[in-house]
């Protein structure tokens, strides 16, 4: 069994919210949660207090019936889950015209956070950093950029560039300067090496009746997405012409879709029997709306 990857509770509860809460767009019973995160070795104080935080940082909202509370995700919330869902599970585009696409910002140091807010967002849809203020993408984002944009209020400082051939640098040079594809792939190459085993195992193991429990199945689907879900903040979706010759990203993709699916219908069961008794006055969306594959965050 591999090693589990270091952890960030708001980060774990983040990404139990997105393959898990979201899905069914309703709310939960902060028992029931604690309960989920107790199985992930998260103990009541920290979870509680996480939550509390993410309440107040706009991420999560709070609602009480009697002495029962529970949780959901605001509007804000929900926006960075279906955002960090297209670039976790979304395909990698096909194709490139051989153009760049550019964000070029100027910001005052007194909004020196909002700055850093805004390199972030960015990196998440795959813009690298060229040159200081200047980020380049291999596809243009223009219609996420500018919903980034609005969201910080950040319209003033920034100039969205489409389309852009860059005739004083050679591609191979931009994508050196802008991300280190080599420790990335090494990285995706040592998550294909940890998991691959695992996942033939529990392949037998299915085939000869002996497969997990809903519980065990839960935490082993949990642990191995929550490992990969780092990759999209850093991975920029280039086209294959500028990856690496021995590009391992799509085995390692290949490889989370297929144990994810291996094991949905166990963490499904889980998931059902912890979190399935809803708050009054949520919502439930029907069977075919909640597959944990469609919607999924990792980097708030």
């Amino acid at each position: 069994m591999a090693s589990r990857p270091s952890v960030r509770t708001q980060f774990l509860i983040f990404n139990l919210f997105g393959d898990y809460v979201f899905p069914r767009r309703r709310a939960v019973w902060t028992g029931a949660l604690l309960d989920v995160l107790r199985v992930l070795g998260v103990g009541d104080r920290a979870a509680r207090s996480t939550l509390s935080r993410m309440k107040q940082k706009g991420w999560l909202e709070a609602s009480r019936e009697g002495r029962r509370s529970a949780y959901r995700l605001t509007t804000r919330g929900a926006g960075l889950l279906e955002e960090g869902s297209r670039r976790l599970f979304g395909p990698r585009p096909a194709g490139w015209d051989g153009r760049w696409h550019l964000v070029i910002y100027s910001l005052p140091q007194e909004m020196r956070a909002l700055r850093r807010e805004l390199r972030t967002r960015l990196s998440w849809l795959g813009y690298g950093m060229l040159l200081p203020g200047i980020m380049v993408a291999a596809h243009s984002r223009k219609g996420e950029v500018e919903a980034i944009l609005r969201e910080l209020d950040a319209e003033g400082y920034v100039h969205f560039f489409t389309g852009s051939q860059l005739e004083l640098l050679p591609d191979r040079e931009i994508v050196d300067r802008c991300w280190d594809l080599l420790d990335l792939n090494r990285r995706y190459a040592g998550f294909v090496g940890r998991h691959r085993g695992d996942f033939l195992t529990a392949q037998r193991h299915r085939r000869t009746g002996s497969g997990p429990t809903p519980e065990q199945g839960f935490v082993l689907r949990f642990w191995v997405t929550y490992e990969y879900s780092s990759f999209p903040r850093q991975d920029p979706n280039l086209p294959d012409e500028l990856l690496p010759r021995d590009w391992q990203g799509d085995q390692a993709a290949q490889l989370l879709a297929d144990y994810r699916d291996m094991l949905r219908k166990p963490a499904e069961a889980f998931i059902q029997g912890t979190l399935g008794v809803c708050p009054p006055g949520s919502t439930v969306a029907v069977e075919s709306e909640i597959r944990a594959e469609e919607t999924f965050v990792g980097w708030p």
